[in-house]
């Protein structure tokens, strides 16, 4: 597996093959959210395909956001979500930030396992129409990577 840093295009590309996404993104979209702030766009590869994203950008001079990841159908149970997690955890140290911010849902276990085994912690809730919708916010202090 390689994991490198990408385009917003190759971003494009892998979300396209992400079935939980309920909104396709598009360029337009992704730069409107990102607007000017710096932002990581990291591509996993697998065998010569693309089939992991995760997508952040800086919310202050202290904290990245990571706001937009998956991982393809084909590529699951391979260690690419975590790949891709520690990835952009060691950007985050390398580039000066303290702290990594994330939301999830409670439809999305594997992410949450996930988060909370990497020691992210959960800091708010935010309540929607159904259970599985409420959002859970985490944060994680991120320490320097050599």
């Amino acid at each position: 597996m390689i994991i490198r840093e990408g385009t917003l295009a190759d971003a494009i590309n892998v979300l396209g093959q992400i079935d939980e996404f309920s909104r396709e993104e598009t360029l337009v979209s992704l730069k409107k959210r990102i607007g000017d702030k710096p932002f990581l766009v990291l591509i996993a590869e697998q065998d010569g395909e693309s089939c992991g994203v995760k997508v952040g950008y800086q919310l202050d001079e202290d904290c990245f956001y990571s706001w937009l990841g998956g991982v393809t159908r084909k590529g699951r149970r391979r260690g690419i979500a975590q790949a891709l997690l520690h990835s952009q955890e060691r950007w985050v140290a390398q580039h000066g930030y303290t702290s990594l911010r994330v939301k999830s849902r409670n439809c999305f276990a594997g992410m949450l396992c996930l988060l909370l085994n990497n020691h992210y912690l959960i800091e708010h809730l935010e309540k929607k129409d159904s259970l599985d919708q409420y959002r859970l916010h985490f944060v994680k202090k991120i320490t320097h990577y050599e």
